[in-house]
């Protein structure tokens, strides 16, 4: 690596954020749904908290595995267009908006037959009976929220980014409009509790995929990608190609968010304020993750347009200087997270068991956050070389045969509670970053 000061990476560092910072608010805005579905419902009672965390243990899992497979397209249109292949570039196109509409309806398919299966993991029976309810309404939104995606990455590869997170910051305002309309019934709409979360959660995911939609359709700079739309055809060597990077990425999602995901379950077997305090600090880290994963995102496009120039030191410096960024910001998140964890949970409850509990937690969170950004920046500067394979196979490693099996021990043989799940999770974590970043290191040099 040359000096992180030479002027190559201080350019570098600089068209990064630049191309990130919309990224990053956009990505943001995503886990800012749950977030404020959170916040709201904890005001209501913790077992509706737990109730929320229960569903979104699944629903999660199928939405990042969606938002991971409209991650494909990303990569080719960039390198397309630093060759400037409209045409290419525009089938592109073609095929993400086909193959991200169909996903959502497979995925809303696959929720639709599986939410009856949180029977099935020894919850807290009213825990579940709210659960589901919940779960049947939010999973109507993931047929939008993907056709969003797919129109999204195909922007943010040509490195159009700035309106998606207009879009994405405006359907949150519509969020928590009817978050607190319905949920509290205020306006005169009727009080739905716990089920006006997930209406007004769908509502705004419908704004957003005909927000997206517009401005992909109507705005001058994508005009070019639409003429000879309609004779375009959908071809197999395409879809395998777009499916052969977005597949391997959203189970890299899914690993990891899967990964937290059963860990609600096994702390659904030690109580319900547990598992409301395990919500409460999961929302708040995962939303310093969501932003990293927008600096994720914006190294995929950077790594992907020096890839399409063929330039080895291009894509090692536009890979690093990612890196670089999230270690700072990471670090500045962990700081606030000590600083401030007696305060951030009571935003989230009002519960006073369940504000202890998230206090530790968030402080187990503030130890990860340096292992968890590095992790998801090198997964997408990967993912900008079309490495993903092995790097699906790595997250797997971490999370599943390391993560999660030191969560039991440390939680149930060494007694640790739920404060024992999260430190297995963060062994995973920083595993998944150190192979993560020595995969990014040998596969650039080899270019």
């Amino acid at each position: 690596m040359k000096s992180l000061l030479s002027p190559n990476y201080l350019t570098s560092y600089r068209k990064t954020l630049l191309l990130a910072y919309p990224v990053v608010l956009s990505q943001l805005g995503h886990i800012m749904v749950g977030v404020v579905d959170t916040a709201m419902v904890g005001q209501i009672g913790s077992l509706q908290q737990a109730a929320v965390a229960l569903s979104n243990s699944l629903y999660m899992l199928v939405l990042v595995f969606g938002l991971g497979v409209s991650y494909g397209i990303t990569p080719l249109v960039a390198a397309a267009d630093s060759k400037k292949d409209f045409s290419e570039n525009a089938s592109l196109l073609k095929h993400s908006i086909i193959i991200n509409t169909v996903m959502g309806i497979l995925l809303f398919a696959l929720l639709f037959v599986s939410s009856p299966v949180l029977h099935l993991f020894h919850q807290k029976e009213e825990v579940v009976n709210m659960a589901i309810p919940f779960l049947n309404v939010m999973m109507l939104g993931m047929i939008p929220l993907c056709i969003f995606s797919g129109f999204k990455q195909f922007t943010e590869g040509l490195s159009f980014t700035r309106v998606a997170m207009l879009i994405t910051i405006g359907s949150n305002v519509v969020n928590i409009i009817l978050n607190y309309t319905m949920i509290f019934g205020h306006w005169g709409f009727p009080k739905m509790g716990l089920m006006g979360a997930c209406w007004a959660t769908f509502i705004s995911r419908v704004v957003m995929a005909i927000g997206m939609f517009i401005y992909v359709y109507y705005n001058k700079h994508f005009k070019v990608y639409w003429k000879g739309f309609n004779a375009l055809k959908v071809t197999k060597t395409l879809t395998k190609k777009i499916l052969g990077i977005g597949v391997p990425s959203g189970l890299q999602w899914v690993f990891e968010v899967g990964a937290f995901a059963f860990a609600v379950v096994m702390i659904g077997w030690i109580s319900p304020d547990a598992q409301a305090a395990h919500q409460v600090a999961l929302s708040i880290a995962a939303t310093t993750y969501m932003m990293a994963s927008g600096l994720s995102a914006a190294a995929s496009v950077r790594v992907g347009n020096q890839l399409g120039l063929k330039s080895r030191e291009g894509v090692r410096i536009a890979g690093f200087s990612a890196v670089i960024i999230v270690l700072a910001f990471m670090s500045l998140m962990a700081i606030c997270f000590i600083v401030f964890r007696n305060f951030l949970p009571t935003i989230f409850s009002n519960e006073p068991t369940v504000i202890t509990i998230s206090v530790s937690l968030v402080v187990i969170a503030a130890f990860f956050q340096l292992s968890d950004g590095v992790q998801v920046v090198c997964l997408g500067a990967l993912r900008g070389m079309k490495d993903v394979k092995i790097p699906t196979y790595i997250t797997l490693f971490a999370y599943w045969i390391i993560g999660l099996p030191m969560s039991y021990i440390f939680a149930f043989k060494l007694n640790l509670g739920v404060q024992g799940v999260w430190y297995g999770l963060s062994l995973g974590l920083g595993l998944a970053a150190i192979l993560l970043f020595l995969r990014f290191n040998y596969v650039s040099k080899r270019i």
